[in-house]
């Protein structure tokens, strides 16, 4: 005897986690981070910035707000980043109801500034998809792989600033000491490395 399936449509699109039949756009923005200065950072800067307008303005369900960014800005902690706290800001008004960026480390490299800006922007229903590791936040399992991944990125963070102060300290054993010159009055950087005297 042949079995009855009974087909239930779809009403909820799992891409935009809104009714199948609603006709609004959602309003995306971007988020673009380097932390340094450096030239190759800033072409990497540039790119994700072209990326993202590009690619939200390529979505007909989509409407584009803006990319918000911080160039040669660190990810330890969110407190100086103008571009990521207007686009939280801006978010929580209502002008903005998906945030796309790169990666949970491009979001914050500190896990409690990560869960607590997700959680923040979750209770007014603003989704954050990062694109590389594919995690929405309001799925159900992305709170808990945001919590994994941003651990990893501040473990990460954090090993980096260990190596580069075990460094600095291994060439002061050494003897190697390194002087901003070009802020440092008086002195230049001699031919054997050490510090000079400049009279004038």
């Amino acid at each position: 005897m042949a079995r009855k399936i009974t087909m239930i449509p779809q009403t909820i699109n799992p891409q935009t986690r809104t009714a199948m039949d609603t006709r609004t756009k959602r309003k995306v923005a971007g988020y673009a981070r380097v932390s340094t200065d450096y030239e190759e950072q800033i072409t990497s800067y540039e790119a994700q910035v072209d990326y993202y307008t590009n690619y939200i303005q390529s979505r007909d369900d989509w409407e584009f707000v803006k990319v918000y960014t911080d160039a040669g800005i660190s990810a330890t902690n969110t407190r100086h980043r103008e571009g990521f706290n207007q686009m939280v800001e801006d978010a929580l008004a209502g002008k903005i109801d998906l945030i796309i960026t790169k990666s949970v480390s491009r979001f914050a490299r500190n896990t409690v500034d990560s869960l607590t800006t997700v959680r923040k922007l979750k209770e007014k229903g603003i989704e954050v998809y990062f694109e590389k590791e594919g995690i929405y936040t309001l799925d159900s399992k992305g709170e808990l792989l945001i919590t994994i991944m941003s651990s990893l990125a501040q473990e990460e963070s954090r090993s980096i600033s260990e190596n580069v102060t075990w460094g600095q300290r291994k060439r002061f054993a050494d003897g190697k000491v390194s002087l901003p010159y070009s802020h440092f009055l008086g002195y230049k950087k001699g031919e054997d490395g050490l510090p000079e005297i400049v009279p004038e």
